[in-house]
């Protein structure tokens, strides 16, 4: 009976899906329990649930949780969805045209290997410390990686389905906007996901550098003081935040990628 759940690329009922990830997120809980009340650890390194619990509640009654949260959902939002805006359609063009991956691809291949953390002593200078600063780094931190992601995806569409529309009599515009596109959709999917978490971690590296607000900064204040409770609230509403993206991102994959491949079954 066990044996199919652990045959590769096989499909396990969502029941089961659900109940063994649960059961993952309840056995890390559990030794973090076992680590703080049993005083295996030591509270200044790691603090127990009740106080982690303590904080967040603070935090919620003050109001300062909600002030923190919105500042880095906005700055993450609006500085991905920009870097998705212009990557997307440079990632198809740049896989698709030869010529445009030979334009193109020198200046993301360099500029990507530029660390984030390098260019934030220049974003100060070009744009201070307000809120361009904190979204010009989540843009840049997701922008070049995400170009190549789509890139690929859509350089390793099957041939065979482009020549398929042609035989049957499709025109180039036809074959790009019927075939090719709704064909990259699902990888596109996952490198978002994926490019997401990347600019969380972005966002919190601004913050930590250089702002008044933000979940970053929080975090940051709360390590001056020692705040262990407080930094860990902070770290475990970070983790939340993309959990539930995550969870919304794999909702839209089901919704208007019914289709795919990662769906059957």
């Amino acid at each position: 009976m066990m044996k199919k759940y652990f045959q590769l690329m096989t499909p396990i009922p969502r029941k089961t899906y659900l109940m063994v990830s649960v059961g993952s997120l309840l056995a890390l809980f559990t030794i973090w329990c076992i680590l703080t009340y049993g005083k295996i650890v030591d509270p200044f390194y790691l603090p127990s649930p009740t106080e982690v619990w303590q904080a967040g509640v603070k935090a919620v009654q003050d109001g300062t949780l909600a002030f923190h949260v919105g500042a880095s959902v906005f700055r993450v939002g609006v500085g991905f969805v920009l870097a998705a805006a212009i990557a997307i359609p440079l990632g198809i063009l740049m896989g698709s045209l030869k010529i445009a991956e030979a334009v193109f691809e020198p200046i993301v291949d360099f500029v990507r290997y530029l660390p984030v953390s390098a260019l934030l002593g220049l974003l100060l200078v070009y744009f201070g410390i307000d809120e361009l600063e904190k979204i010009s780094v989540v843009f840049i931190g997701t922008f070049f990686q995400l170009v190549l992601m789509v890139a690929d995806v859509t350089a390793h569409v099957s041939k065979d389905l482009l020549k398929t529309a042609y035989t049957l009599g499709a025109n180039g515009k036809e074959t790009f906007m019927r075939v090719l596109i709704p064909a990259t959709l699902p990888g596109i999917f996952d490198n978002l996901r994926i490019t997401l978490g990347w600019a969380w971690t972005y966002v919190v590296l601004a913050e930590l550098i250089a702002a008044d607000r933000g979940l970053g900064h929080m975090i940051m204040t709360a390590g001056r003081f020692n705040e262990m409770g407080k930094i860990f609230m902070g770290l475990v509403v970070i983790g939340s935040l993309g959990f539930l993206s995550d969870y919304l991102f794999k909702i839209a994959y089901r919704i208007y990628l019914p289709w795919s491949e990662k769906m059957e079954g």
